[in-house]
């Protein structure tokens, strides 16, 4: 457990050190069970993204630099926290050549010195899908390198225009082949994909190396983001699981209506390292 083990002094930490979480910006359903367990995810970089993906509530507009002192800053907070597992993820940056990469590494640095014993996962962006960027995150050793595929590729147009289905999956297979890491990735149901595609969606990214999948449902942010096409059934939840986990051998297929990318990381990690 974490020494802060309330909302509010989760929510007193992270305002004092001036940080962002995803939990918080993207409107996570699980943001005050999370807090009241002294559990947060950081979002680095700003809360500000340079993409408009249509069901994603954070931000999109004009970024602003970079904060050098972001990675010690949030570093802190997990010491004053006590987490023993440190999510840490990011709004997408393709004004910054790296994609803000070392920033990334920066901040596992900062978590290590401060907190050798724990776990650390990153939830990374694209970079555009730059080999080197990816390379100089894989390089801090995170425990979980994480990075969602989002959606079906059929939905890419419509709800992550932006982004590339191949090139996300060829970022996973890259950790998959150049780390020790444990590969994760996740995506959302209820956009309208059929249970066809997303058995077909599972397959690619056993292929790809993945070890641990997150499915969860979508929600609609607000009236100007995507609506819900579909609401899923807990039992076909059970169904991807288990399609997941004794058809296609993940070691991990966490899904079900209020599962996100970074909910109850730690547990996973536990159970998979």
């Amino acid at each position: 457990m974490s020494a802060t083990n309330s909302l509010g002094d989760v929510r007193r930490v992270l305002k004092n050190l001036s940080l962002h979480t995803v939990c918080e910006e993207a409107h996570c359903p699980n943001r005050n069970l999370c807090y009241s367990n002294g559990q947060a995810t950081f979002l680095i970089m700003g809360n500000v993204c340079t993409r408009n993906c249509r069901f994603c509530a954070i931000a999109n507009g004009k970024v602003t630099s970079l904060d050098a002192d972001e990675p010690r800053r949030v570093a802190d907070a997990a010491q004053k926290m006590n987490l023993k597992y440190v999510v840490v993820t990011s709004v997408t940056r393709d004004d910054i050549p790296d994609g803000g990469a070392a920033h990334f590494a920066e901040t596992i640095r900062q978590i290590r010195e401060k907190l050798p014993d724990a776990g650390i996962e990153v939830l990374t962006p694209d970079f555009l899908g730059n080999r080197d960027a990816i390379e100089t995150v894989l390089s801090e050793r995170p425990d979980v390198f994480n990075h969602n595929v989002e959606t079906v590729p059929r939905l890419y147009p419509l709800a992550r225009p932006q982004a590339n289905y191949q090139r996300s999956l060829m970022i996973l297979n890259y950790a998959s082949k150049h780390s020790n890491s444990i590969i994760k990735s996740g995506f959302m149901v209820g956009l309208g994909e059929t249970d066809d595609e997303i058995f077909s969606l599972l397959r690619d990214l056993k292929n790809t190396g993945v070890d641990v999948v997150t499915i969860g449902q979508y929600l609609q942010p607000s009236p100007e983001h995507l609506p819900v096409e579909r609401f899923v059934h807990p039992k076909n939840f059970e169904k991807y699981a288990e399609f997941g986990e004794s058809v296609l051998n993940f070691k991990r297929v966490f899904a079900g209506p209020l599962v996100r990318s970074s909910f109850m990381a730690s547990d996973i990690w536990e159970k998979t390292k």
